[in-house]
């Protein structure tokens, strides 16, 4: 194990690393600096040492930077864990390339800033706020690029496999009647101790051996970071297995029963996911409101979408006209079932049902807000086309049981997830061509 203390002293290290003897020289540019070159060969593509040296730097920043500051492991043993963990992005970047995964720079814009409100700054100071930290603007937005491509791959190579049973949903509820998780929100670091596919029983048993020395050295007294950085298999090891604040009823369902029997600051004995062994620890805990109630809406809408044969003004005129009928005293909901273009509601008059905040399109939403029970719209324009819609009711609405519902659903699902987002990315790793180069 090593202290970080000097960033400038350890970057010359991590440096050095990457040069053998023989071939420092080759390295070296006629000015001294460090040409960049292969760390590893992945399919067809590449991780390359600059950006291994990157990962290592900006890693030992976060560590020293931590409170207190969080033990590494020596620095070969880190480069093996980041240039697996940079071949594994990789692979998964190159899958969502095959497939077609493309993110706009809108949705980057807009991840950025979500991450600048909760921080409190204006999205256009992030550039200025990451310099202030070190970080290079254009390799975040990349990072950021890389992470939500990632995050959508797994959604349609892992998320839409997973499926939740009624009887499922049914048994959470019922799990979570009276539960102590339920009403408190959890601050949570991990340490995963992975299966092999298809393990055998020996393989089984070394990996509850191994969960249960990590358990054991951590009741006498080792640091849960330091041991998540050095053993765990998780994607959140290299930051101490730190999983942040989750909400008691969205726990994964794998974790549920552990955390009830457990004290704030408290560690887990090793328990068996399908395919891995957990430690978990609870870093804080605090009590959480589980009432709620949310202010919705009832519209009753009418759409006409422009197409090669009807023109932008054709639909707009078509909607002026079903405007004077109606207000001549002929029936909104016949009409939309002749006129609308909306497969979801065209069949029952329009009626769009009761609907919460954040169920539509801004431009539709805006009117929604601004219409009186009962009155009737003038046409307006949305992304889908052109809409005249009347707000039928408004109410406060205690959607408490929905919520219970909805997040048992989440739960289940963030529980079966975690085990075959593992065992996808080890087959993705086993599949490949990996070749070493440093």
């Amino acid at each position: 194990m090593f202290k970080i203390n000097n960033l400038r002293v350890i970057a010359c290290a991590i440096a050095a690393m990457f040069m053998s003897p023989a071939a420092s020289s080759a390295e070296l540019s006629e000015t001294g600096e460090l040409i960049d070159g292969v760390a590893a060969i992945v399919n067809e593509g590449v991780v390359l040492k600059s950006q291994l040296r990157d990962q290592m730097v900006l890693v030992i920043k976060r560590a020293s930077s931590a409170n207190p500051p969080l033990q590494l492991p020596p620095p070969n043993i880190l480069r093996e864990q980041l240039l697996e963990r940079l071949i594994v992005t990789e692979l998964q970047l190159q899958r969502a390339d095959r497939i077609g995964i493309q993110v706009s720079d809108q949705i980057v814009n807009d991840a950025i800033g979500r991450m600048a409100q909760q921080n409190g700054v204006a999205f256009e100071d992030m550039p200025a706020l990451l310099e202030q930290d070190g970080v290079d603007y254009a390799q975040y937005r990349r990072e950021i690029r890389d992470q939500i491509v990632m995050d959508q791959l797994r959604q349609i190579d892992v998320g839409r496999r997973i499926r939740t049973s009624p009887r499922e949903i049914e048994q959470c509820i019922a799990d979570l009647e009276g539960n102590v998780v339920v009403n408190s929100d959890f601050n949570l670091s991990h340490i995963l101790i992975s299966l092999p596919e298809s393990a055998n029983a020996e393989q089984i048993t070394d990996a509850k051996a191994k969960a249960d020395d990590i358990f054991q050295q951590l009741q006498d007294g080792a640091d849960f970071g330091e041991m998540a950085v050095r053993y765990s298999s998780a994607q959140t090891a290299l930051e101490g297995g730190l999983l942040g604040w989750m909400k008691g009823n969205q726990l994964p369902t794998l974790y549920t029963d552990v955390v009830a029997a457990m004290q704030n600051g408290e560690v887990s004995q090793p328990f068996r996911g399908a395919s891995s062994f957990h430690i978990v620890k609870i870093n804080d805990m605090r009590s959480a409101d589980q009432r709620s109630e949310i202010e919705q809406v009832k519209v009753r809408h009418i759409l006409v979408t422009p197409n090669e044969i009807i023109d932008d003004e054709t639909a707009k005129q078509r909607l002026d006209d079903a405007v004077e009928r109606i207000e001549n005293g002929e029936d909104f909901g016949e009409i939309a079932k002749l006129l609308s273009d909306d497969p979801g509601s065209s069949n029952s008059g329009g009626d769009m049902g009761w609907s919460g905040p954040g169920t539509f399109v801004p431009e539709f939403e805006e009117v929604v807000d601004g219409s009186e029970i009962g009155a009737l719209s003038a046409p307006f324009r949305s992304r889908f086309g052109w809409h005249i819609l009347e707000v039928l009711d408004r109410r406060t609405y205690d959607n408490t049981e929905d919520l219970k519902r909805s997040n048992c659903v989440m739960s289940i699902q963030n529980s079966k997830l975690d085990e075959e987002t593992q065992i996808w990315m080890r087959r993705l790793r086993d599949e490949a061509f990996v070749e070493i180069r440093i």
